[in-house]
């Protein structure tokens, strides 16, 4: 069995609260669009609902991966996370764009 590791824990749950905070920037940044208040690309409604998609497929097919390979638990979820963290964070990084461009 796998010697228990605290910090690998850690790390996991760190990336979690990244991915939440990032999260909540989009939410926020896709509401305010869908509301008027920011511009929002023409199919940013559609693009929300397959990345989600995708991103849950992914990451559910990584954790798997991860599980049959033996991995730990802290293994198995930062596996599955990675999916769902790259994407957060490139939506945190393209929505937030074009606030600073409203002049």
């Amino acid at each position: 069995m796998f010697p228990f590791n605290p910090f690998a824990y850690w790390s996991a749950s760190i990336a979690a609260g990244q991915i939440m905070a990032e999260s909540q920037l989009v939410i926020a940044l896709r509401v305010a669009g869908m509301a008027g208040i920011l511009p929002m690309a023409e199919g940013e409604t559609q693009r929300m609902l397959s990345e989600k998609l995708a991103a849950g497929k992914e990451a559910g097919q990584a954790a798997l991966r991860a599980g049959w390979a033996g991995g730990s638990l802290p293994t198995i979820v930062m596996a599955a996370m990675k999916p769902v963290g790259r994407r957060t964070r490139a939506n945190a990084r393209r929505l937030s764009r074009n606030v600073g461009d409203q002049r």
